[in-house]
């Protein structure tokens, strides 16, 4: 059988699980799958066909390690423009774009309620 990678789930180190779900619920429009063990230590959230995974962290702040003008993950989806106004409504907070990038890329950059950068894109 030959090999074939179906997704990549981006799993986040986050000071509180409960309140990076919220977010991802009420700003980015995701559904919140489960929380784990009480008080929550891990959670899932879910959008169409994606998922994102929080883990509690052991320190307050939320390192990355991000490269300058690096994203913490990228999203590929269909309606940039149309996300990027539903993101608007809900007071998400957008960095940048929806713009057309040189590589052929439409995309909308926003930085989360922990400061990681996530980059929504489809081809221009």
């Amino acid at each position: 059988m030959a090999i074939q990678f179906n997704s990549a789930v981006p799993q986040f180190t986050v000071p509180d699980v409960v309140k990076a779900s919220e977010y991802y619920r009420d700003v980015l429009g995701f559904g919140i799958d489960g929380y784990w063990h009480d008080p929550p230590v891990f959670a899932i959230v879910r959008r169409d066909q994606v998922q994102v995974f929080f883990s509690l962290a052991n320190h307050p702040e939320v390192r990355t390690g991000r490269a300058h003008g690096a994203y913490d993950a990228y999203f590929r989806i269909s309606g940039v423009e149309s996300l990027a106004a539903e993101l608007k409504s809900r007071g998400a907070d957008i960095i940048d774009g929806p713009d057309v990038r040189v590589y052929g890329q439409r995309e909308l950059v926003i930085r989360d309620c922990n400061g990681l950068i996530l980059a929504f894109g489809e081809p221009a």
